[in-house]
């Protein structure tokens, strides 16, 4: 089971998120985001981070030649798009930045939404389930209908998002079987300040619900 941790903000939570063994770490670059994290201040992070840690920048709506900077700057293994990116754009971001990771984000409002993550699939690495906000792109704190989407089993691996914690992460499990998951406000105090206490929590019923993981 994949587990990333996305909204990192500081070096020292970064780093021991990372040391409870989470090897999937996301930062928002998003300007509008209170989890927004500049160029310069994610690469900071990213120096002080064990080796063979999985570094995603998330973009929503971005220029490519913005999210080319960015990413040759930080230096991350992967990009998440996050907003309203068409499938030739994520082709387009794959083809100017090879060997990194591509992930579409969907925000689901319902099964139908489901319906336009085909034409992804031949241009993207891992596909994101995101619960719906009108306002928001994500960390909302919003869960999706799991029960409605028990059936979901695309041809790419994928994570399931939208409002998980330790409290609720099995239940999800329950209905669901993602690659991984991906949690932001679910392990925080506030946005952008994780809370460590969580992370453990997240890990340790993970493990005791016997989902296999690299942790």
């Amino acid at each position: 089971m994949r587990i990333k941790i996305c909204g990192i903000c500081q070096p020292e939570p970064g780093n021991a998120i990372a040391t409870l063994g989470i090897e999937t770490l996301g930062f928002i670059c998003v300007p509008s985001s209170p989890r927004y994290v500049t160029a310069e201040k994610a690469r900071q992070i990213l120096e002080t981070l064990p080796p063979g840690i999985q570094t995603i920048g998330v973009f929503a709506d971005a220029s490519l030649e913005t999210i080319k900077q960015v990413v040759l700057e930080t230096g991350f293994t992967g990009i998440q798009l996050h907003g309203n990116e068409s499938p030739q754009f994520c082709q387009q971001v794959k083809q100017v930045l090879p060997n990194r990771e591509i992930i579409k984000a969907l925000r689901i409002q319902s099964v139908e939404s489901l319906n336009k993550a085909i034409a992804y699939y031949p241009v993207i690495d891992t596909l994101l389930l995101d619960a719906y906000h009108p306002q928001q792109l994500g960390g909302t704190g919003q869960t999706l209908p799991w029960e409605s989407l028990k059936n979901f089993k695309p041809p790419c691996p994928w994570l399931l998002a939208g409002g998980l914690n330790p409290e609720n992460v099995l239940t999800a499990l329950s209905y669901l079987q993602p690659d991984g998951i991906d949690l932001s406000s679910g392990v925080e105090r506030s946005p952008g300040n994780k809370d460590l206490g969580k992370v453990s929590q997240l890990i340790k019923n993970l493990k005791n619900s016997g989902f296999s993981s690299n942790f």
